[in-house]
């Protein structure tokens, strides 16, 4: 059994950009389904579907490409870990990556991007990087 459904949803889109594939499919959970909102938002994945078999249910994931066939996304970290949480003021998220890059924070307001909660002057927990 997977302990980790965050973590094992970033490994699985990683590799499936590294390998060039154009779906993968990820363990649903209300985390994972609201930080696949925040990088569709954002553009690092095309888009994304909750699928419901029998009694488990799924996330599919299509992933975007340029038009060089090379992925969106450069790099994909979780930052907050089981044994090791990672906690930032707003202040302290405001960039990341000069801006080309992004954090998923879970705030007391939802999961959000940096910027949103920037705007929203919120901090929480740093999950994970994208860039």
């Amino acid at each position: 059994m997977i302990n980790d459904l965050l973590a094992d949803a970033l490994t699985r889109i990683r590799n499936a950009s590294l390998r060039k594939l154009d779906v993968t499919q990820l363990m649903h959970s209300k985390l994972v389904e609201a930080v696949m909102v925040v990088f569709k938002n954002k553009g690092y994945i095309e888009s994304f579907n909750v699928i419901e078999n029998s009694n488990k249910k799924f996330i599919k994931v299509i992933l975007k490409y340029d038009k060089n066939e090379k992925s969106v996304i450069t790099e994909i970290k979780k930052i907050s870990k089981s044994g090791r949480r990672v906690y930032k003021g707003f202040d302290d998220i405001k960039k990341f990556k000069n801006g080309y890059g992004t954090f998923v924070v879970s705030t007391s307001k939802g999961v959000l991007s940096n910027d949103d909660a920037h705007k929203a002057k919120v901090g929480g927990e740093v999950l994970a990087s994208i860039w």
